[in-house]
């Protein structure tokens, strides 16, 4: 015997109707957010920005560059590229005002966050070229591919 010849015809269609609407509203909460919470790699490059990989980002750290670390404060206090600045880029705090208090708009700058899954980054970059920044650096691996290649950390 199956289960519905237990409880009647009557009573299939309210559970399986109920069944179905529960699967599909499951589906298309899915289906929508799905791009909200999708781990999708950031844009390789940023108009009037130069993208660089992590030999390039040694080599301006050994030049002295400033290095922005646009991640949250606690992301950064468990770990950053030596003499990185932490300006996060999300919130109130990553505006020119505080941006010029660190790096001078004429002087190189390098922004990193936490990968090629992170836009905060691209985001600083963006913003830094749109407000008068000249030498502006992406550093789109990041924090991630810095310490993987056992370069130095605070």
């Amino acid at each position: 015997r199956f289960y519905y010849d237990e409880i009647g015809d009557n009573d299939i269609r309210p559970w399986a109707y109920e069944m179905k609407r529960y699967l599909l509203s499951s589906l298309a909460i899915l289906f929508i957010g799905g791009s909200v919470f999708a781990a999708d790699e950031v844009r390789e490059r940023v108009d009037g920005a130069t993208t660089i990989g992590t030999l390039a980002a040694k080599s301006l750290h050994d030049q002295g560059l400033i290095f922005i670390d646009v991640r949250r404060v606690e992301d950064f206090n468990n770990g950053h590229i030596p003499g990185s600045k932490n300006l996060p880029v999300s919130g109130e705090r990553f505006t020119q005002e505080n941006l010029i208090g660190l790096v001078k708009k004429d002087h190189g700058v390098v922004f990193y966050c936490n990968g090629i899954y992170c836009k905060g980054s691209s985001i600083a970059s963006e913003r830094a070229v749109l407000w008068g920044w000249s030498q502006v650096h992406y550093y789109r691996e990041g924090w991630p591919e810095w310490k993987g290649a056992g370069l130095p950390i605070e």
